[in-house]
């Protein structure tokens, strides 16, 4: 595998690499497989049907990992990747993803990456996705995000993803199914500036009986940027499901958020909350009273918000 300096700025970003990973690892730069690894208890297949692969992972397979980042320094590259999941029962492993465009042109570039989990009984899975953009051309970065997560009885599934630069519009999807003592967790940070615009759309069904679902948004939104939230929490069976939307709104930003919780059973348990606002004017108060300029005390609020 030989990546270039900007390839290799852009996996530090996304994947939090300074090297090439132990364990699992695919790694694409500009549409073509860079670097492959796989181990005893996981597999990598290249699709033969479509752009992407499958990662197998074996039952009982504790506390391994995968690497899948997605490297993009070409000006006007556009592409689709299916990526499927395969998480054996029992298993317990974390995967971490992510897209990192650097654009010095004039043309769009865009990934749009389709991943679809199935997560066997009684598996662990956490999933760490990032997105990045960069580059001093004119040509706008572009990611559309799908996720399709199916957790069989006992599951538990922990998402993470996180936008906070560089993107000049996403359209992020995810859609899951829960069945019986199922547990889906999904915390979600983005940061939009300039004209950039985010929207995130979750659908989770709760079919089983006993499952349960948290799915929190934390943004911040500046300059001329917009963002919109959607979160739709379908209660089918005897559960506990919880949509949050917290959102800083700076400048002339707009933020929508629309969580809708339907509660289709007698014991489906669901709460939905959203909370848009400013800075409260005491925060950076005292702040500025310990020293600090205005911008640097919007700074540290904003950093402290998205941790």
């Amino acid at each position: 595998m030989a990546l270039d300096s900007i390839q290799k700025q852009l996996l530090e970003q996304v994947a939090d690499l300074h090297e090439v990973p132990s364990g699992a690892y695919n790694i694409r730069a500009n549409g073509e497989s860079a670097g492959r690894n796989t181990t005893a208890n996981i597999d990598i297949v290249t699709k033969t049907d479509k752009p992407g692969i499958d990662i197998i992972i074996k039952p009982g397979t504790k506390k391994e990992s995968v690497h899948i980042p997605v490297l993009l320094s070409e000006s006007g590259l556009k592409e689709t990747v299916y990526n499927d999941f395969y998480i054996g029962d029992d298993a317990d492993v974390t995967i971490v993803a992510g897209c990192g465009i650097h654009n010095d042109g004039d043309e769009a570039s865009e990934h749009s990456g389709i991943h679809t989990f199935y997560v066997g009984k009684n598996a662990k899975l956490k999933y760490v996705e990032k997105h990045y953009g960069d580059g001093d051309g004119n040509g706008q970065r572009l990611m559309n995000p799908t996720t399709v997560v199916n957790v069989d009885e006992g599951g538990y599934v922990e998402m993470e993803t996180v936008q906070i630069k560089g993107v000049d519009s996403t359209y992020r999807t995810t859609t899951a199914v829960l069945k019986d003592k199922a547990t889906l967790i999904i915390g979600e940070k983005i940061m939009t500036h300039g004209s950039q615009s985010a929207t995130t759309d979750f659908s989770v069904d709760m079919d089983g009986i006993d499952c349960a679902a948290h799915v929190v948004s934390r943004s911040v939104a500046k300059d001329k940027s917009h963002q919109l939230f959607i979160s739709n929490i379908n209660g089918n069976n005897r559960c506990n499901g919880h949509t949050e939307c917290d959102a800083i709104v700076m400048d002339d930003a707009t933020v929508s958020a629309v969580p809708k919780v339907n509660a289709n059973h007698v014991e489906a348990s669901l709460i939905h909350e959203a909370a848009i606002g400013k800075i409260a004017g005491e925060q950076l108060i005292k702040l500025m009273t310990l020293g600090l300029t205005e911008a640097e005390a919007e700074e540290q609020i904003v950093n402290g918000f998205l941790r």
